[in-house]
């Protein structure tokens, strides 16, 4: 449930930073790709479009490095409380400075998501984007379709493509909702990842860590 709720806010954060600001939050292959594009077209205002997203995707990346080591097995719910937090900021902000909020809030979610988030019952996979997920799905449908008899194949095959389901889904509902309610649109991914919390029980776990700490003080 978790990995379809994550997968659910990526494809979302997507849809919704391309139709709003032109760039793809997680895709930063896609974004590095627009860059050179368009520079040595020479085209260099908008090859710049796409810098942001890729400076916000570092930061995230190193937040969630130093959040790992700061914090250890409580780094799931922390970080997920982070990235709910910054899309609740971004959505504050959204009115006054669009692009700025809009472009760096996201990708440094995106970024925070996809360095903790990194597996799925003991298989890497990624939350932000499916292209090593639709793989995986299909080559365990290969497997299966060749007899293969490994143990949990065809669950682990299911997954995949339920996280890239799950992803396409969250793409459709984000392009909906960002043009027909932009007011209301990065609520649905707080919600998605405030369910995450409750899946985990992190809330709970973050507030007793919390409570012990105070009592050995």
């Amino acid at each position: 449930m978790v990995a379809l709720l994550l997968g659910f806010a990526g494809g979302y954060l997507d849809a919704y930073t391309w139709i709003t600001h032109g760039v793809l939050a997680n895709a930063q292959t896609a974004n590095l790709v627009f860059l050179w594009v368009k520079a040595t077209a020479g085209k260099w205002t908008e090859a710049f479009h796409f810098v942001p997203s890729l400076f916000a995707f570092v930061v995230g990346v190193v937040i969630a490095s130093w959040l790992r080591r700061a914090v250890g097995d409580r780094v799931g719910p922390i970080s997920i409380l982070v990235e709910a937090g910054v899309l609740i900021l971004v959505g504050v902000l959204h009115n006054r400075v669009p692009d700025v909020a809009g472009t760096l809030g996201v990708s440094m979610v995106a970024a925070m998501q996809t360095s903790i988030f990194t597996k799925v019952e003991g298989s890497n996979y990624s939350s932000v984007m499916i292209t090593g997920n639709f793989r995986q799905a299909i080559e365990g449908a290969v497997a299966l379709v060749a007899g293969d008899i490994q143990v949990g194949l065809l669950r682990k095959s299911c997954i995949f493509m339920g996280v890239c389901a799950a992803f396409g889904t969250g793409a459709a509902v984000g392009a909906f909702i960002t043009e027909r309610a932009p007011a209301l649109t990065l609520t649905v991914p707080v919600g998605a990842l405030l369910l995450v919390l409750l899946c985990c029980g992190g809330f709970r776990g973050v507030m007793r860590d919390r409570v012990d700490r105070r009592e050995q003080a």
